[in-house]
C-alpha cells in the first residue's frame, strides 16, 4: 500500500519572495517586518509538465555547453513595427521577438484599453489577449468603443496556464497579451492567485514560452499603494522590459514610461490622452502643457526640458504667501519636495530673500512629473515671481539648472531646447552661459540670454 507524500510546506516573503524554510519576523533580505506567508508547493517530476510551447518538436537538448562568445551566432530578427509613435518611442524602436514585457499602472488608469489598442491594430499579426479580469462580452464593448475592427485577434478568458498553453498551441498566435498575471495561476503551485510562488512561476512559464517560440508576449501587472509593481522584486528582473503607465486621474492625460529596458533606451516617454474612444497620441506635448493666456500672471514660468531624446516645454506654477500658521508649509506636485526645499534655501542663503515665514506650493501643470533638473531656474523665477506679485513676460523660457552655490549651472541638449522654445514663438529663452560654447545664436531666431548667477536672471526679468 503505497503512502501519500507529505506536500512541502514553505514560506515566501511577501515583499521580495525570498524563500525560507520556517516563519521568520523579519526578512533577511529586504528587512520588512511580518512579510512571510505559508505557501503548498507540489514539486513536479521531470515527466508532469507537457511542453506544449516547445519550439522543438523532437525534444530539447539534455544540457547546454560553453561557448566561446566569438563563436557565437547572431541571428537577425526585426523589430515588430508598432502603430503609433508613442509606444514605437518608449519601447525603442518596436516589438522585439521573443520578448517579455511587463506592464503595469494603477487601477483605471488605462492599462487593458492600451493593451487592447495595441492587439487590435496589429492587422498583420495573429494576437491573442487574455483576460483573466473581465468577460468577453466586456471585451468586446470595449473594442466596439474604442472602435477599431481586425480580424486576426483572439479572446480568451482564462486563468489556468496550462490551458492557456492548449489555446496558444492551436491557434499559435504571433502576440501574446496577459491581463492580468496577478489572476493567473498554475496547476504546478499550491497557492492562491496573485501569491508569490503563484506569480513568479506563471510568469517563469511565459518567459520559457517567450524564448523558445520567439513571440513576444505582454504582461499586465497590479501596482501597491506605494505605486511599486505588485509581486516579487524578482519578477521585474525576470522581464526584459518594464513600462510604467500613471498620471493624475484627475487629467486627461497619461504617461507612459520605461523603468527597465533591454533592447532601448529608459529615458523616453509617451504621453497619451484619454478620451471617449480611448487613448489618443500627443504628438505635441509642448502646445498642451501650456496654458494660452491673455494676460501676464505672477508665479508662472516656462521651462524648457527633456524626457529622453523628446525636448518639451512646461508650465511651472508657484504660489508663495503668509504661513497662517507657525510652521510654513512646502508642497510639490510633480517635482521632488527635497529638491525644492534645496533651492529655498539657496534663495535664501545666496540671495537674501526671506522665504523661511511664507508658505510656497509647487505645481507642474498638465498632471506630470518631471525629474530633469534644468527646471530649476524656472521653479525659482516662478517662486520669486509670485513672491513679488511681478509677472514673468510670457515671451520668455528657462533651461538651466541652479547650484548650491547660487550659480547657473548648463544642461544636456541644450540645442534641441532651444529649437522647440523657437518653434512655440517664444522671443527669449535664459540658459547657462557654460552652455554657450559651441552654439552659434545666429542660427536660431530667438534671443539667447546666458547668465551665471541667480542676479543676472533677475535683473533680465525685473530689471
Amino acid at each position: 500500500m503505497s503512502v501519500a507524500s507529505k506536500p512541502k510546506v514553505t514560506f515566501f516573503c511577501q515583499n521580495c519572495g525570498t524563500q525560507s524554510a520556517k516563519w521568520v519576523g523579519r526578512c533577511t533580505s529586504c528587512n520588512e517586518w511580518n512579510t512571510y506567508v505559508e505557501e503548498v508547493i507540489h514539486k513536479e517530476t521531470k515527466n508532469d509538465r507537457l511542453r506544449l510551447f516547445t519550439a522543438n518538436k523532437s525534444g530539447a537538448k539534455d544540457s547546454n555547453k560553453p561557448t566561446l562568445i566569438q563563436d557565437v551566432g547572431l541571428q537577425d530578427f526585426p523589430r515588430i513595427a508598432v502603430p503609433g509613435k508613442e509606444l514605437t518611442r518608449v519601447l525603442g524602436g518596436g516589438i522585439v521577438p521573443g520578448s517579455l514585457v511587463l506592464f503595469g499602472g494603477e487601477p483605471g488608469i488605462g492599462k487593458s484599453t492600451l493593451m487592447l489598442q495595441l492587439a487590435l491594430r496589429l492587422k498583420n499579426l495573429k494576437v491573442l489577449y487574455v483576460s483573466g479580469e473581465e468577460s468577453e462580452q466586456q471585451i468586446k464593448m470595449r473594442a466596439e468603443r474604442i472602435g477599431i475592427t481586425t480580424d486576426s485577434c483572439f479572446i480568451l478568458q482564462e486563468t489556468n496556464t496550462q490551458n492557456i498553453f492548449q489555446q496558444i498551441a492551436v491557434i499559435e498566435p504571433q502576440l501574446v497579451v496577459l491581463d492580468s498575471i496577478q489572476t493567473l495561476h498554475t496547476s504546478y503551485v499550491e497557492s492562491s492567485p496573485g501569491s508569490v510562488s503563484q506569480v513568479r512561476e506563471c510568469a517563469a512559464e511565459f518567459l520559457r514560452f517567450a524564448k523558445e517560440t520567439n513571440t513576444p508576449v505582454f504582461i499586465i501587472g497590479h501596482i501597491t499603494k506605494e505605486g511599486s509593481l505588485a509581486g516579487p522584486k524578482v519578477l521585474e528582473h525576470m522581464v526584459d522590459t518594464v513600462l510604467q503607465f500613471e498620471g493624475d486621474r484627475n487629467h486627461v492625460y497619461r504617461l507612459l514610461r520605461a523603468t527597465k529596458n533591454r533592447f532601448g533606451n529608459t529615458n523616453e516617454m509617451g504621453i497619451y490622452e484619454m478620451q471617449g474612444e480611448g487613448l489618443k497620441e500627443v504628438v505635441n506635448p509642448s502646445e498642451i502643457l501650456i496654458t494660452d493666456r491673455q494676460n501676464a500672471t505672477s508665479g508662472v514660468a516656462i521651462s524648457a526640458t527633456m524626457e529622453g531624446n523628446r525636448p518639451m516645454l512646461i508650465e511651472t506654477q508657484a504660489l508663495v504667501s503668509s504661513a497662517a500658521y507657525g510652521t510654513p508649509q512646502r508642497s510639490a506636485t510633480g517635482y521632488d519636495l527635497r529638491r525644492l526645499s534645496m533651492l529655498l534655501a539657496v534663495l535664501e542663503k545666496r540671495c537674501g530673500f526671506r522665504l523661511e515665514i511664507k508658505d510656497v506650493f509647487i505645481n507642474i501643470a498638465g498632471g506630470i512629473r518631471v525629474e530633469d533638473p534644468g527646471i530649476d531656474l524656472a521653479l525659482v523665477c516662478a517662486i520669486l515671481s509670485s513672491n513679488e506679485d511681478l509677472p514673468i513676460p510670457q515671451s520668455i523660457c528657462f533651461a538651466a539648472e541652479v547650484g548650491l552655490t547660487g550659480e547657473i549651472r548648463p544642461v544636456n541638449r541644450i540645442e534641441q531646447r532651444i529649437s522647440e522654445a523657437e518653434k512655440l514663438g517664444f522671443e527669449k529663452i535664459i540658459v547657462s552661459s557654460f552652455n554657450m560654447k559651441g552654439i552659434n545664436a545666429k542660427n536660431y531666431k530667438i534671443q539667447i540670454v546666458p547668465v551665471s548667477k541667480m542676479e543676472e536672471t533677475f535683473s533680465v526679468l525685473f530689471g
